[in-house]
């Protein structure tokens, strides 16, 4: 478990949550609080305390099983204390062979190319009171650790000087590490559309044989799995949204002004997630065109096949015929017994043949595909 202490200017680490319960609620700033799943299951009753001395009541038995679900989808909810937004994260599996992270949780992508396999799905939960933030992850969220040294680094005095603000609140500091999470996703396009570009070209290439169709079938799941992660990660910032436009009129310029960065960095989330819909279904689009382009392309070699095939057969034809008329059981037949006769015969069958092999070069019923 990382507690940290968020002021307008710095920010302190502290890992004593029984000293937040006995002391009463902060004079200034507000807390972070994040736990792993497991922590948050075994020191509830602690955390429920810290939440009613800091943030003035405790979460429900409901949302308490909300955040203890590894398998729910994103969502938003709400009461008159508190907003509960649970987060499913796109992010590297630490176990791309199993499909488990850490904790357990199991991995959603499991098929088609590597990169889908250790892309991994678990929800993380944001509690957010007026001046606390909970946040439940998972037992390697990395997401987590990476905003946590970038907190930090950020109150430096170096930091400060070069201009950047830390977080003016819990829902500030959610929407900081939602939009976090998303982008880590888009970072990991690049790689995804890479390996996408080499199973499409394996599939459209004409010299190999393409058998492995139940990894077609894992990567066209996982892809859908991920658009319907995507769209309930949508849904779940919409609703955020909207909740932000019932809040109360802001009582001063300063907290007008914290209302209306939230709605601001609310949809630029909003358009990093919406981002990611559109690479996901443009992968998933790829997916479906390369199958028909492979089978598109087998027609394409079968055809030229067959028309080579028939050509050849209508080259021999004529010849079929002229032996067979030369074969027939009769005492009397024109060349039969001329001494010349069997030079006429094979004369005529090849002036017959290569007009014939000309006549369709030049019709293009025999010529070399370009692949």
């Amino acid at each position: 478990m990382r507690i940290f202490h968020i002021q307008n200017t710095s920010v302190t680490e502290s890992a004593a949550l029984g000293a937040l319960t006995a002391g009463g609620p902060l004079a200034q700033g507000y807390l972070w609080v994040a736990c792993a799943r497991e922590e948050f299951e075994t020191q509830l009753a602690q955390i429920q305390a810290m939440l009613l001395a800091q943030g003035g009541n405790a979460l429900l038995d409901l949302h308490i099983s909300d955040l203890l679900n590894q398998q729910l989808p994103s969502h938003y909810d709400f009461t008159s204390q508190y907003d509960l937004l649970v987060f499913r994260r796109l992010a590297a599996a630490s176990s791309a062979i199993s499909g488990t992270s850490a904790d357990g949780t199991r991995v959603t992508a499991k098929g088609g190319p590597p990169i889908l396999r250790r892309i991994d799905t678990s929800p993380v939960g944001f509690a957010v009171f007026d001046r606390v933030l909970l946040t439940v992850h998972p037992a390697d969220c990395a997401a987590r650790e990476a905003y946590a040294a970038r907190l930090l680094q950020a109150a430096s005095a170096e930091s400060r000087a070069a201009g950047t603000r830390l977080p003016a609140s819990p829902a500030d500091l959610m929407l900081r590490i939602v939009n976090q999470m998303v982008d880590g996703y888009l970072a990991l396009r690049r790689e995804l559309t890479h390996q996408f570009d080499h199973w499409q070209a394996e599939l459209l290439n004409p010299k190999t044989r393409f058998n492995n169709w139940s990894r077609v079938l894992d990567a066209r799941l996982a892809l859908h799995q991920l658009d319907e992660i995507c769209e309930e990660q949508r849904t779940s910032i919409q609703d955020w949204i909207e909740a932000i436009k019932t809040w109360p009129d802001a009582k001063d310029r300063t907290e007008a002004r914290e209302q209306e960065l939230l709605q601001v960095r609310s949809r630029d989330v909003l358009e990093h997630i919406e981002r990611v819909v559109h690479h996901v279904r443009r992968l998933e689009q790829s997916a479906e065109t390369a199958v028909q382009m492979h089978f598109n392309a087998q027609s394409h070699r079968t055809n030229e096949i067959m028309r080579t095939l028939t050509a050849l057969t209508a080259i021999f034809l004529p010849l079929n015929l002229i032996a067979g008329i030369f074969g027939m059981n009769f005492e009397f037949i024109p060349l039969l017994h001329i001494q010349n006769g069997f030079w006429w015969a094979m004369g005529g069958m090849a002036v017959i043949s290569v007009g014939l092999a000309l006549f369709f070069w030049r019709k293009r019923y025999i010529a070399r595909a370009d692949h």
